[in-house]
């Protein structure tokens, strides 16, 4: 049972480390932009049909959001892009 809940847990810290690194990846392209860049790529996951894609880029913009001071965060555009 201890085996199967520390895979779990390297399972989503692993999950947790790909989202971390393409969000530090983003910001250093594109610092500015970084956190809409994120969203369109959510936005362009949830059309397809791509649920954990969805959540990966989501996660992604609410790391660059955090990471990133310079980032521009807009509703307006986030809404635009969501359109």
């Amino acid at each position: 049972m201890i085996e199967l809940l520390w895979q779990w847990i390297e399972h989503r810290r692993e999950i947790r480390r790909r989202w971390q690194e393409d969000a530090r990846q983003l910001a250093a392209v594109d610092p500015v932009n970084a956190y809409y860049e994120a969203q369109r790529r959510a936005a362009r996951s949830r059309t397809r049909g791509n649920a954990g894609d969805y959540w990966h880029w989501t996660k992604v913009a609410s790391e660059v959001a955090r990471i990133e001071p310079r980032a521009d965060m807009d509703f307006a555009v986030v809404k635009a892009i969501a359109d």
